[in-house]
């Protein structure tokens, strides 16, 4: 009765409309304003307890609720059953295949790597010791799509992009991936990670999902490390005879167990953050963890790069690494990713993006390797990658941007006469 006799008590003061609802808005405003600044005090509690217990997402009222009528609203408007948008219908190759060597692109999709953690960024440790001997290019002003893997995943491959972003739309398209299939590629993807968001559903688009069983030396408890990918690279290469893309989805740095994502061989920052739960461990721990997990993917990648080089005699190849969203490690009281794009931290959206083309695809004069070099400080995003893997790969489609094509002004006479003759 006590709370009763408060509302009893209360007088209800009549305002005109406009005013009234000004004072609402100020209220919500202040209201909203004091949430987030208490949830930032929490961040490091907050972020990992959502991402390690799931349920817990579905317990908060009124989110909750919210959250699941935008979220069911969302997927009946979808017809899941209705064919997607058709994507370069017309794609085919530039060059003659069968009078050239095969050409082969590795695609790695990074998780969670920031470019801000990479020293061939210039970052103070050393995190790319390898990378920094293997010739690589490394872009320093990428920007990633989301900051999320949901968002980012099927946005990397799509035309559409963050500059004419419309989910719906990305979601219900065809993919970077069939025009490749269309065009003649063989292509591969190989997972470490939780699935490929939609993007490689297409027919013939290999799918291979990494198993655990399968390498007990670099899998335990149920996960895998990414170099796995790297030896069923190795595998597979030997039997390839055609143009062909391996797409790998990395584990790479995914949170909050960064301690789970490198051998104990790579724990070269210590003390390092053995556990998930990042309340019971210091920033400097946290950092620690997340700096060996970067470093192992540091030697991933260069042993992709170590593989490709050893096959150079007989494929013209190229590794295209990029990652899907970075990470916050205590910036501003922000932990782990996922924040709405608008409001992101450059931690969460500046993504490390690095190239190595073999000598064989260089010294033909399809890509002039110095020209590329030169670019690597020119302002990218995620959505260069549709339209620079179709020009590397000499794939020709109306879909094509040559705007968005970082090689592009780096072909060589020979691809430019293909080209002319093309558009006669």
């Amino acid at each position: 009765m006590i709370p009763v006799a408060f509302v009893w008590l209360v007088h209800i003061e009549r305002r005109p409309m406009l005013r009234a609802v000004l004072i609402r808005a100020a209220a919500v405003a202040v209201s909203l304003v004091i949430a987030v600044g208490a949830v930032l005090t929490v961040s490091r509690d907050l972020f990992p307890f959502m991402r390690n217990q799931r349920e817990a997402r579905y317990l908060i009222t009124p989110s909750n609720y919210l959250w699941g009528l935008a979220l069911n609203t969302f997927h009946n408007s979808r017809d899941t059953s209705a064919p997607r948008e058709p994507v370069g219908r017309d794609a085919h190759l530039l060059r003659v295949a069968s009078t050239e060597p095969p050409r082969v692109l590795v695609l790695v999709i990074g998780e969670t790597a920031r470019a801000e953690n990479f020293s061939l960024l210039g970052y103070s440790r050393e995190t790319n010791p390898e990378l920094a001997r293997a010739g690589v290019t490394v872009f320093s002003a990428v920007k990633s799509c989301g900051t999320s893997t949901e968002v980012s995943v099927p946005c990397l491959f799509s035309p559409y992009g963050r500059a004419d972003y419309d989910e719906h739309r990305i979601r219900s398209s065809e993919t970077l991936l069939d025009v490749l299939v269309r065009a003649g590629y063989h292509v591969h993807w190989i997972d470490n990670q939780s699935g490929c968001k939609g993007v490689c559903k297409g027919p013939g688009i290999e799918y291979e999902k990494v198993d655990p069983k399968s390498d007990p030396e670099l899998c335990s408890d149920g996960e895998c490390f990414d170099e796995i990918m790297a030896r069923r690279l190795q595998a597979a290469l030997p039997a390839v005879h055609d143009n062909t893309v391996f797409v790998l989805h990395m584990m790479g740095n995914h949170g909050p167990a960064y301690f789970r994502r490198y051998p104990a061989a790579f724990r070269k920052f210590t003390p390092d953050c053995a556990t998930a739960e990042l309340r019971d461990c210091s920033r400097e721990q946290v950092v620690n963890a997340y700096d060996n997990a970067i470093l192992y993917t540091d030697h991933v990648l260069a042993s992709i790069v170590k593989i490709l080089r050893d096959q150079t005699t007989r494929l013209d190849s190229a590794m295209l690494y990029v990652s899907d969203h970075g990470e916050s490690l205590g910036e501003k009281g922000l932990y782990l990713h996922g924040i709405p794009y608008a409001i992101a931290p450059d931690q969460q959206t500046h993504v490390p993006m690095i190239v190595w083309l073999s000598s064989a695809l260089t010294d033909s004069a399809d890509v002039n390797a110095p020209c590329v070099a030169a670019k690597a400080g020119a302002p990218l995003s995620h959505d260069n990658v549709f339209h620079s893997v179709l020009g590397l790969l000499d794939v020709s489609t109306t879909v094509y941007r040559a705007d968005r094509d970082i090689f592009d002004i780096c072909r060589g006479p020979v691809y430019r006469s293909l080209v002319q003759s093309e558009r006669k």
